[in-house]
Formats: C-alpha cells, structure tokens, sequence
C-alpha cells in the first residue's frame, strides 16, 4: 500500500470513533452518563453481579479507568460495590434501583444509536464489517 500518513486506516477508523463517540454522548447528555460509563450500564443492565475485573476484560480497558468509571457511577446512585463472597480480593458491581430505573430510559436510547450506527446496512453487511475491524484490532494487538 502507498504510504499516505494522514490517508489510512487507522486515522479513519479514529475518526469514526470520535464522531461516534460524539454521537452517543451527545444521546445521554440528559441522564449525565459519557459513552463509556454506558456501556458499563450496558453490562450491568444484561447481568449484575459482574466483577469489575470481568467488565474490565469485555471492555478491553484498564483496570484502573474502569476502577475510576465504577467510582463515578456509584457516585451518582446508579451502582453499588460489594466483596465476593468466593474470592474476597474480588469486587461485584450491581445496580441500585436508581441504576435499574435509568435502564429502562436508556436501553430504548442506546438500541436507536446502534440502529443509526448501522443504518442503510444490512445484517451481513454489519457482521463483515465487525470480521474487518477485528482482524484490524488483532493485527495491532500482535505488535
């Protein structure tokens, strides 16, 4: 491929990730919770009790910023910590009614970004583009 620094992949795939990262806080503004806090939620809204290692691990992110996430959330009442019970150094995360109660305003929220996300695709279409941009992430998690 003919190198254009500013022209590849890589600086498309960011940009598009700023711009949807944009989008979906712009979408919960209101309920004062950033796109990454949401997808938190979004784990917690499909099963509680998740360790904060376990949603660290299926969000690729460090443990210390999904730590401080975790804080902030249980700041604002939508979520509480406690120690497992089966491994004490563990932490579980639950949501508290609060949390439980913003679920049913921001599930039908995040269901119509992922809809505009994937608008004029078809599900193929969606499934391939995943495929793509999961050989693009293992070929630099190689390095």
């Amino acid at each position: 491929m003919k190198y254009e620094p500013l022209n590849n992949l890589g600086v498309f795939i960011h940009s598009v990730d700023l711009e949807i990262t944009s989008f979906v806080n712009k979408k919960l503004a209101d309920f004062q919770l950033t796109s990454e806090q949401n997808l938190i939620m979004a784990i917690l809204w499909e099963q509680e009790g998740v360790s904060q290692n376990e949603i660290a691990l299926r969000l690729n992110k460090d443990k210390s910023s999904v730590a401080r996430m975790i804080v902030t959330l249980e700041k604002k009442g939508y979520i509480h910590r406690t120690i497992c019970q089966k491994d004490r150094r563990s932490i579980e995360v639950f949501l508290t009614e609060k949390g439980k109660m913003l679920g049913k305003e921001v599930i039908p929220i995040n269901q119509n970004i992922i809809n505009t996300i994937s608008k004029g695709m078809t599900e193929e279409e969606v499934i391939q583009l995943q495929r793509l941009l999961t050989k693009v992430r293992e070929n630099v998690a190689e390095l």
